[in-house]
Formats: C-alpha cells, structure tokens, sequence
C-alpha cells in the first residue's frame, strides 16, 4: 500500500515583526491567500494538525476538519519563546550561530533541530499503511524535519530546506511488511 502525505505550512505570522520564536498573530494577507489555498486542495482521506494556534487558524481558514496531532509540534524554543530572531542574535550571537550550525545545539534549553528531525521521523514511520490520502497542517519547521528525513539527507541539511506558508510538499510511500520483499 501507498502513503501519499501532503504537508501544508501554516500560514505566516504577522509582518510587522512580531515574535518569531513563538506561535504569533496571523496576518490579514495570510487569511486572504488562505481562501485561494483552500480551492485547489484535493479532497484527502485523512487531515491532521500541528497543535499550535497558526495550524488551527490554517485549518480553520480552509475550512478543513483536522484531528489535533501532538507529535506534529512545532519546536520547543525554550528561553527564547517570544523573541525575534533579531533579538536573539543580537543577545546570544554565539548561542543563536550554535543553533543554525549545529543540529545538537540547544542554547535555548529547548529542542535540538537533530531532536526535532527524530520526532518528525517516528512520527512518520509511525503512520499506518493503510493510510492513503492524508493531509498535515503544520509549522515550517517540522516540514523541514519531514524533508531530511524522506530525503534521508545529513541533518545539516535542515536549515537549506525553504518551506514558505502555504506551500505543499508531499511525500509518497510504500508501506511494506518485514515478512514480504517490496517492489518499487
């Protein structure tokens, strides 16, 4: 059996340059591009969300049902939850180079992009073969985590890998049995 997953980013936060590390106010352009999104989505057996605030606004301005997915959440920005980027860097500028170098990183005191990564991982061995169509709502970042892991690239990779609000990326695949051989 195939797994087809689609993953949709959340729309973006507010552009007035609000809090990057958090789950921030949706922008009004946001809602609005949402209503196209929405139109040219296929119809999918299954739709999941990240738990965050965004996600559910995402869902919600498609007029999508979604059953909540824990293990679809968005990093755990630990200390620097409610900052910007701009902030941080400018307060932690080693601290913050660790984080976007170095997967093990977590000068924050929350999750390593390597952490993370694992969790989209179990996550996705984790889905059932019987699934055929599904739908993810979720944050960028756990798209990219998504990403290395079906792409099997080094977990460097993660921060290459641009996935802007309301973009798709899909994934396929074939779900197999330890007590058969697969055909691809």
């Amino acid at each position: 059996m195939t797994i087809r997953l689609t993953l949709l980013c959340a729309i973006a936060g507010d552009d007035t340059g609000g809090a990057v590390f958090d789950d921030d106010a949706l922008g009004e352009r946001g809602l609005s591009e949402a209503d196209a999104t929405g139109a040219a989505l296929p119809r999918y057996s299954v739709a999941v969300r990240a738990p965050s605030a965004r996600c559910a606004r995402t869902a919600h301005a498609l007029a999508l049902k979604t059953t909540l997915e824990p293990a679809l959440r968005g990093f755990d920005y630990g200390k620097w939850r409610g900052r910007t980027a701009a902030e941080v860097a400018a307060t932690d500028p080693c601290g913050f180079s660790a984080w976007l170098t170095d997967p093990d990183a977590t000068p924050h005191g929350g999750e390593s992009v390597r952490r993370l990564c694992q969790r989209i991982a179990h996550w996705l061995n984790s889905l059932p073969p019987d699934m055929d169509r599904a739908l993810a709502i979720t944050e960028p970042a756990v798209a990219r985590a998504a990403l290395v892991h079906t792409l099997s690239v080094p977990v460097k990779a993660f921060w290459h890998l641009e996935v802007p609000p309301l973009s798709t990326v899909s994934v396929t695949s074939r779900a197999c049995r330890a007590a058969r051989a697969c055909a691809a």
